[in-house]
């Protein structure tokens, strides 16, 4: 798979916020795809007391969700932890582990944010962009923006909303589970961004392409 963007990943954290801030501009938050045979799932963990990133793709078909295929990259971690940057110390990892992918999918589901972030460009966005995807953040914690009670109900969701805007929605994926916070990455609205995630839901409270990622992620 080719980059359709690129840029430099050695800078400052006060150059990558604002290189966040210029990318996000170019973020599209309308549905942008055709028809989603193939959907991966993107998770990142860390080997060596964190020296060495270890990022798996599982990309799985739909509407069966049976793993197709999958690839794992590790690369030396060059970027320090610093929230609201995650993208910086994981994207570079995860996009070497999209190279080797034989397939390209439909749709991208990470594990992060999308636009629930400070300045609009969590992890989802970044790699949508980057790789031209239509991508969604799946995160299991608020990172930023307030949000209403979310009714018990499977499939329920309200918004998620930051300085005025909503930036995503808090879904129940299952009864008397913690709710998801789903944000669109990029070339998806929010509505569509919820529906693909509860379509790749089983019987857990995380959509299959984060569990199948994971896994591969952690070498579990």
């Amino acid at each position: 798979m080719k980059l359709q963007h690129r840029h430099r990943w050695a800078l400052s954290p006060k150059r990558a916020m604002a290189l966040q801030s210029r990318l996000a501009a170019k973020i599209v938050l309308r549905d942008d795809f055709g028809p989603v045979r193939r959907v991966a799932g993107v998770d990142v963990g860390f080997e060596d007391d964190g020296a060495t990133t270890r990022a798996a793709v599982a990309v799985l078909g739909l509407p069966s969700l049976e793993l197709e295929t999958c690839a794992i990259a590790r690369q030396p971690t060059r970027f320090p932890y610093v929230p609201g940057l995650l993208s910086f110390r994981e994207a570079p990892a995860v996009l070497a582990a999209m190279r080797k992918l034989r397939v390209r999918p439909d749709l991208l589901l990470c594990d992060g944010q999308g636009i629930a972030h400070p300045r609009r460009l969590g992890i989802a966005s970044h790699l949508g962009l980057l790789l031209d995807i239509p991508s969604i953040g799946v995160a299991k914690t608020r990172y930023i923006g307030r949000h209403q009670a979310v009714p018990e109900a499977r499939g329920a969701w309200v918004p998620l909303e930051d300085g005025g805007e909503i930036v995503g929605a808090v879904l129940r994926t299952r009864c008397g589970v913690h709710p998801l916070y789903i944000s669109p990455g990029h070339r998806i609205g929010l509505e569509s961004a919820i529906a693909w995630v509860m379509a790749c839901l089983t019987r857990y409270r995380l959509p299959e392409t984060t569990r199948w990622a994971h896994r591969l992620a952690s070498g579990k």
